[in-house]
């Protein structure tokens, strides 16, 4: 790779899509994002527009080009990385049937029940990595052909968002190992779709994708989009693989005993192996970053967002002060949380506010303070937040070493990494050093170095790891630590006891949506 040369990394997340430009070495140049909405038309229902994503798509590439000036000349390719688990049903003529319905739609519960219960869900589960929950296009598909029969009939094709962007710009439906192994109906063991899986779900193959590697390239862009995003229409497309993974890649965690946590809105706890490896609890997903490295680990629904509803709902004078001095609210929420010692002061949060996934995969499962006492102030619950979600990334933890082994060190990214304390609660809760890239770009870097490997640019992925630079290292504190430790066994004991309770206080919720 020249000097003068640059590769795109493509991230098209929940909430917006983002594309950085990275020169040698991964050194970003530009990026440029775009933000579009979340559609809630019924209680547990997710949905985002695709159009709307496919014009952010456009516009995000144009964005990072323009501002880097780049000449188009000097694009080597662009790589996707794009969150798991979007269905969109499409006709004959790729006109789309559906909005994207996306991981956090729990529409159908009641499907995944079943389909663990009565139909070898377990065996699914062991064959394709993919944990029997409602984020899964399986149980999606399910429901469908059983609620919204006429969509159902009238699909051609199952896809992804990203399948839905690439068949807009090259007229294909093609899908990657990676995303297809985070449908349930991939098999893991011979990259395949599964017969079992497609059989259940009430489709045949040919109304799913075909299945590539995650470097497999794609050329010939449709002139118009070229023209709009500033590109040539022969630069290369590298299909890349899902986030998840490719955060993994972007922050040097791909070796034994590396562990990524990323928090953002939600969170994910992953490792890297040699070989797929499923959990006989049914903990952890495993899914494809290549056809020669997998990856293991377990996604949480409540990451970032667990701070974003206490500051909305109840940190106002925080929001007040740092509009009047022009700071960010979190700051200040932080601040005073960094007061209260470890354990605040023994308030227990279990952050299960939209449901959970690993290591429960409950989607009724709900949030509860715990331990509440008069002495408790406004702090001590913006603290008790911070180490709930840091709790549930641990429960992760856990489960991971159970199957690989213990952590060496612990590599840290996403929204959070930007706090010193939330960063301390992890390393003190997980008992190991936590060490923090540089660069908050992990599955944008991740998919520019997958790019740069299909073209040759790179001869091993593995050789990332020269690049990712550390700005911050935290080691445990042992004092602390070990009150975690205590509180987490607590953590564990109170679902188990709320487990049934939880069920109860959902099906009164929803009763009272109605």
């Amino acid at each position: 790779m020249k000097e003068t040369q640059a590769v795109i990394g493509l991230d098209i997340g929940t909430t917006s899509t983002k594309a950085v430009l990275f020169g040698p070495r991964g050194k970003v140049l530009a990026k440029h994002s775009v933000h579009y909405d979340l559609i809630q038309p019924k209680p547990a229902w997710a949905e985002q527009d695709p159009e709307h994503i496919l014009e952010a798509v456009i516009g995000s590439i144009r964005g990072a080009v323009t501002k880097a000036g780049l000449s188009p000349d000097n694009l080597l390719a662009i790589g996707i990385s794009t969150a798991m688990h979007s269905l969109i049903a499409v006709d004959q003529n790729g006109g789309l049937l559906t909005k994207s319905i996306i991981w956090a739609d729990n529409r159908s519960a009641e499907q995944s029940k079943r389909i663990l219960k009565e139909m070898n869900g377990f065996d699914i589960y062991k064959r394709t990595g993919t944990p029997i929950h409602p984020m899964s296009p399986l149980s999606k598909i399910v429901w469908m052909k059983e609620q919204d029969k006429e969509t159902f009939a009238k699909t051609a094709k199952f896809i992804s968002i990203k399948e839905y962007i690439l068949h807009e710009f090259f007229g294909t439906y093609v899908v990657d190992y990676s995303i297809a192994s985070a449908t349930g109906l991939f098999r893991l063991d011979t990259l395949s779709w599964d017969e079992e899986a497609l059989r259940i779900a009430g489709i045949r193959e040919d109304q799913l994708s075909d299945i590539v590697p995650t470097t497999h390239q794609l050329r010939g862009l449709a002139p118009e989009i070229a023209a709009r995003m500033g590109i040539h229409a022969d630069t290369p497309f590298i299909i890349g693989a899902n986030d998840g993974v490719l955060a993994n890649l972007g922050v040097g965690a791909i070796g034994k005993g590396e562990v990524a946590v990323t928090i953002g809105t939600s969170g994910a706890v992953r490792s890297v192996t040699d070989a797929p490896i499923t959990d006989e609890k049914a903990r952890t997903f495993c899914y494809a970053l290549t056809d020669k490295h997998w990856v293991i680990g377990g996604p949480t629904n409540n990451g970032g967002i667990m701070l974003r509803w206490l500051r909305d709902e109840f940190a106002s004078p925080e929001v007040e002060t740092a509009k009047r001095l022009g700071i960010d609210p979190y700051d200040l929420m932080i601040d005073i949380a960094d007061k209260v010692p470890a354990g605040s002061e023994g308030l227990l949060f279990l952050p299960f506010l939209s449901g959970e996934r690993a290591p429960f995969w409950n989607p009724n499962a709900r949030g509860t303070f715990f331990g509440i006492s008069l002495r408790h102030k406004r702090e001590h619950f913006i603290r008790a937040v911070l180490e709930g979600v840091i709790m549930s990334v641990f429960s992760i933890g856990v489960a991971l070493r159970d199957l690989a082994g213990p952590a060496k060190d612990v590599r840290a990214s996403g929204g959070f990494a930007r706090s010193p304390l939330w960063r301390q609660i992890l390393s003190d809760t997980m008992g190991r050093e936590v060490l923090v890239p540089e660069s908050y770009e992990a599955s944008a870097l991740g998919a520019a170095v997958l790019a740069l490997h299909s073209l040759g640019e790179m001869e091993r992925i593995e050789d990332v790891q020269d690049w990712i630079r550390i700005s911050h290292r935290h080691e445990p504190n042992v004092k602390n630590s070990e009150t975690y430790i205590e509180l987490f066994y607590l953590y564990e004991r109170l679902y188990d006891k709320l487990k049934d309770e939880f069920d109860v206080i959902s099906e009164f919720q929803l009763k009272q949506s109605r």
